[in-house]
């Protein structure tokens, strides 16, 4: 049954589809046909289903957010580029969508390595068949309708490689970067790291004070023994619509991190869903912030398929306002899985009678020899924590604000490079009272 609100898009589909990249490669446009047959029957995820029960997307469906075919012109302003773009990483920045070479920072990059648009890389003959291995590889246009949905319409992305023993000695930022209303940037990134290699990605999603839609799909493949870490920082507009997944493969003794820190946007979510091989380690943090009326929600899913790997996840979440926190993590332990180590845990922080915790920690164990957790807290700040501070000569406000503080920011402070930790950090402080707080202690 095709649904109203996805016919509209798939009506428009063919006004934008020979603009989009890779025209010239038939697999990718029979992934995108695919897609879009999937993306036609299904629809944008319904409520109905499971895994999107406490999201309403319905929002997305009654307006058309409109893709450009191209980037035009830049117009983005130097000065506020900077409070998003790092000083210390190679950087690629999208704007509405799309590869901005003016903007970027690419210089110093070793030979070895590809860091590039997707739009550049599927006209890249060899980087093209690297690309047909694992496009759509890490997830399927089944999944739900935010996956076809991202790979019938993508216009451009990142695509990261690193080789074999070579670790990357500064991150790759890809900066996205809404400047129009009513605007659909679609992006897809692939990052491949090989062997015994390591690399440091930053995702950032920033936006004019607009109502837009980001949807952004990520899937990375980590070697047998090599490290990545992910970082994601999502500010966009109080107006924005936002979706953005990361599907991860880990071979065998793999190392991966995601920091995953959602402040932005009317209605955000964010998948994170990764596979771990034979004694591969996964961590995964994460902080959302909520204020007015803010939706967020934070869908994760590790899957233990091989034994001895170890998995470690923390979120935490502060909603003010009549704001909504969702988060749903998911642990699954294969049968063959055996010695496996999970921990999950989910802690709330609601500052308002009017503010919303939904939260719904699973687990799904078919072996018998694991060591496998869960932990779930949902409450305001603790009383005694108050009374102790004003008993020290504080008064009430700046106790609270103290303590809230102190809740988000060991969050914060996992994340390892100083320039995005300060970045954080501002976004952290500009959404609370900062009385009591001074920035030049942290």
């Amino acid at each position: 049954m095709i649904t109203a609100s996805a016919s509209r898009y798939a009506a428009e589909y063919p006004i934008i589809a020979p603009a989009l990249c890779g025209q010239s490669l038939p697999w990718l446009q029979q992934l995108r046909a695919e897609a879009l047959t999937q993306f036609s029957a299904q629809g944008f995820p319904s409520p109905r289903a499971e895994e999107w029960r406490y999201t309403n997307v319905s929002a997305i469906e009654k307006k058309l957010f409109s893709p450009t075919a191209k980037l035009t012109e830049n117009n983005v302003d130097s000065d506020w580029l900077k409070l998003y773009q790092l000083p210390d990483a190679w950087s690629v920045v999208l704007v509405d969508g799309h590869f901005c070479a003016e903007l970027s920072v690419l210089d110093g990059l070793p030979e070895t390595v590809s860091v590039m648009s997707m739009a550049d890389a599927v006209e890249t003959q060899n980087i093209a068949s690297l690309l047909e291995n694992h496009l759509g590889q890490a997830v399927g246009n089944a999944e739900h309708g935010f996956i076809a949905f991202n790979t019938a319409w993508f216009t451009d992305g990142l695509f990261v490689h690193v080789p074999a023993k070579l670790v990357l000695e500064k991150p790759v930022q890809v900066l996205h970067i809404a400047t129009q209303a009513d605007v659909m940037a679609t992006t897809r990134t692939v990052v491949i790291v090989d062997e015994m290699a390591g690399a440091k990605v930053i995702e950032t999603f920033a936006g004019l004070d607009n109502a837009y839609l980001s949807a952004a799909v990520t899937e990375v493949s980590v070697g047998a023994n090599a490290d990545v870490t992910l970082y994601k920082m999502q500010c966009e507009s109080e107006k924005a619509y936002h979706f953005g997944g990361v599907y991860v493969k880990q071979s065998r003794d793999a190392r991966f991190s995601h920091h995953n820190f959602a402040f932005g946007g009317l209605l955000s979510r964010c998948d994170i869903h990764t596979d771990l091989d034979y004694a591969s380690e996964c961590e995964l943090n994460g902080l959302y912030l909520g204020v007015k009326r803010q939706h967020i929600d934070n869908h994760t899913r590790i899957n233990h398929l091989k034994p001895h790997a170890i998995s470690r996840e923390l979120y935490k979440g502060v909603l003010d306002d009549r704001a909504r926190g969702v988060f749903q993590g998911r642990v699954i332990v294969a049968e063959d899985a055996q010695k496996t180590d999970s921990q999950m845990n989910n802690r709330n922080l609601l500052l308002s009678n009017d503010a919303e915790a939904d939260t719904k920690p699973q687990l799904e164990i078919y072996a018998d020899d694991v060591k496998c957790g869960h932990g779930v807290t949902v409450g305001q700040l603790d009383e005694k924590s108050v009374f102790y501070l004003q008993s020290r000569c504080i008064d009430e406000e700046t106790a609270r604000n103290m303590l809230t503080f102190a809740f988000a920011n060991e969050m914060v402070d996992k994340i390892t490079i100083k320039s995005l930790h300060d970045k954080v950090l501002e976004q952290v402080l500009s959404r609370f009272p900062q009385e009591g707080v001074n920035k030049e202690w942290l």
